[in-house]
């Protein structure tokens, strides 16, 4: 961290996926008046429903700004998803004129497969040989210490934040709420290539 502090050009990110469930509910606190118990209404997916019961998400915390740049997808984190993302990434810090991305995340096995060490080896040659502007510098935490992201706390409150207890969500609103509460604009879902399906 005092690395990208001294590099004005760098850009700080702790990145992490996490699953927004539409039936699931956060642990709240509740209470209700004396004379009317607390009532809970347990959610149900209709057979019809097309939207799936959760949706995942990457996202990047940039301590420096407070931001979080958030993506859905149409499935589950995968190493041609996780590629995809990072390269989205990139065009954002270029679009903020940094020249070098620093990320920090945790070791799930769509951040340390091959193909995603192949592909920011490939990214990095090419800012090298000119034709990429942003460099990948990738700062594993070490293993099974989620609470070293400080991404992770801003999931559990956004979890509170977005609920709903009337009623079920559809996903895309769901997404939407999930944005507004982190004050991220909504993008389009990051598809699954067809060769990761």
């Amino acid at each position: 961290m005092r690395w990208a502090a001294a590099h004005p050009a760098w850009l700080l990110g702790f990145e992490d996926e996490v699953w927004w469930s539409r039936l699931a509910r956060p642990a709240l606190h509740a209470w209700a008046d004396a004379d009317q118990p607390l009532r809970l209404v347990e959610q149900a997916v209709a057979n019809d429903d097309p939207d799936k019961k959760a949706l995942a998400c990457y996202g990047l915390l940039l301590p420096a700004t407070n931001e979080v740049w958030l993506r859905f997808l149409d499935g589950r984190p995968l190493s041609a998803v996780t590629t995809a993302f990072l390269d989205w990434c990139c065009q954002e810090a270029a679009g903020h004129g940094k020249i070098a991305l620093l990320l920090v995340w945790d070791n799930a096995s769509w951040h340390s497969s091959q193909a995603v060490r192949v592909w920011i080896r490939i990214h990095n040659r090419a800012v090298k040989a000119g034709t990429r502007r942003v460099r990948l510098i990738v700062c594993p935490l070490p293993i099974k210490s989620p609470w070293l992201n400080p991404i992770e706390p801003k999931w559990r409150q956004t979890r509170r934040r977005v609920v709903e207890p009337t009623r079920l969500l559809p996903a895309r609103e769901l997404a939407e709420r999930v944005c507004k509460a982190l004050g991220s604009p909504y993008h389009a879902h990051i598809p699954i290539p067809e060769k990761a399906v």
